[in-house]
């Protein structure tokens, strides 16, 4: 009976995307302007949730030849590095070599057919998501400054689904998809082949959502890594929700772990705001309630703070679809800084503290938006930034590099991770391109 619903839903698949080459189950569609999906305030108009979800999937191309994205006026982009396996995360070294982990999600357990999961599987491969795992961080170099990395080597293989890095002294930290792990590193060394220490284990299994970043405290006796949430709305129990959506601090000193913030859906990149530094952190929202909700954010964490999930979405507008509801925790949760707009798939974010973009780009946030799924019309697939003022938002988002989206409505690339170059030129991870782009002012 399972293969025969399976087959019988592949024909459908097959139907609507022979259709006309755009994935769309749903007639549901956003009523609202993205614009009013940003800021502090943004419009959050009642749940439309539909028996079909809406699945609105860009369909995935390599880049043209010739072609790179477009950079806001004033800016210029140029290819970094290319020939990359699916490049999610950066970290740049006090040298000036970047490392790029080149990592998919590991493999899932066999949970048995479900159409919901049959779909999302299908519709992630039209996306480009759905390739193995390279499980290897990468080193890139630019030897001469001309902004293009001349060398290229393996600096760690066989690792799972690394994500987040941090180096601290002489250790290089790598947030796997189950385990912090540790490494000796050396300035100027193109490869480490000593064995991984692991430092502490990660909520693993299922990994609904299974990046992990990580970043050092400002006075690196400590480490906070991110976790995301075991499915959408705790549909699956929150039992299976034990240490997940949520940011956790790690004592290096006795390796101890305890939460820091929760409530937090699928948060991702993590920086600290050089004003007020406090931690920053990027957070996914949930999916199946329209095209307008729920807006991703970012967002200062808080010691103890509790941001809602599952039970209500941005502070404590209250989720009806969450049994048992928890009006006790939806009274503590609160309220993000800063709306990032429905669906838009906000992954990277690192804050500006380089002079190179003058004082227009000055302590704001870049945020690398890796695109929606889940929305009609498309949302995303851009990097954008955010002005900041004595430590808060202080504007709208400008677009920063747009053209991820062609003209045909293919997607030839996604921006994931975003990091400052010593140079002070801003990289973006691009894992559908399999590049890394350099952004700078134009001369």
């Amino acid at each position: 009976m399972k293969k025969l619903l399976a087959a019988v839903v592949a024909l459908v698949v097959i139907a609507v995307v022979a259709a006309g080459g755009i994935v769309y189950l749903s007639r549901e569609e956003a009523t609202v302007p993205i614009e009013q999906g940003y800021g502090p305030d943004p419009t959050l108009p009642e749940p439309n949730p539909t028996w079909i979800p809406t699945v609105h999937v860009a369909e995935a191309e390599p880049w043209p030849q010739g072609v790179v994205p477009t950079a806001a006026d004033g800016l210029t982009v140029n290819e970094f590095a290319g020939g990359l396996d699916h490049p999610r995360w950066l970290h740049v070294l006090p040298n000036g070599d970047v490392l790029v982990a080149e990592s998919n999600a590991p493999p899932k357990p066999d949970e048995g057919f479900s159409i919901r999961g049959f779909f999302i599987d299908f519709f992630q491969s039209q996306a480009g998501a759905e390739v193995p795992s390279a499980n290897r961080i990468s080193l890139l170099r630019d030897g001469d400054g001309d902004g293009i990395a001349e060398t290229k080597t393996v600096f760690l293989s066989g690792l799972n689904s690394p994500f987040g890095m941090a180096l601290v002294g002489g250790t290089l930290y790598v947030a796997n998809a189950d385990a912090i792990v540790a490494f000796p590193y050396q300035e100027g060394a193109t490869e480490i082949t000593a064995p991984a220490e692991k430092i502490v284990d990660l909520p693993a299994g299922r990994n609904h959502h299974w990046t992990k970043d990580v970043i050092a405290s400002r006075d690196v006796t400590k480490l906070y890594v991110t976790v995301g949430s075991n499915s959408n709305v705790g549909e699956n129990g929150m039992d299976e929700e034990e240490g997940r959506a949520a940011v956790h601090e790690v004592d290096l000193a006795s390796r101890q772990m305890r939460l820091f913030a929760s409530g937090l859906r699928n948060p991702n990149g993590l920086s600290w705001n050089p004003d007020s530094g406090a931690l920053w952190v990027a957070v996914n929202e949930r999916d199946e309630i329209g095209s307008d909700l729920v807006p991703d954010y970012m967002t200062s964490v808080k010691d103890g703070g509790f941001y809602g999930w599952p039970y209500s979405y941005f502070g404590q507008h209250v989720d009806e679809r969450v049994e048992p509801p928890r009006p006790d925790l939806v009274a503590e949760a609160i309220k993000p800084d800063y709306a990032l707009g429905p669906h838009t798939a906000s992954l990277g974010l690192t804050f500006n503290t380089g002079d190179r973009f003058g004082p227009r780009f000055r302590n704001g946030a870049f945020v690398g938006q890796h695109g929606s799924w889940n929305r009609k019309p498309r949302s995303g697939y851009k990097v954008i930034f955010v002005p900041f003022s004595n430590g808060s938002p202080s504007g709208p988002p400008q677009d920063i590099l747009t053209g991820f989206l062609g003209e045909d409505d293919v997607a030839h690339g996604r921006p994931v991770g975003v990091a400052i170059d010593r140079s002070g030129a801003l990289l973006v991870a691009d894992d559908v391109g399999n590049r890394i782009w350099r952004v700078v002012p134009a001369q």
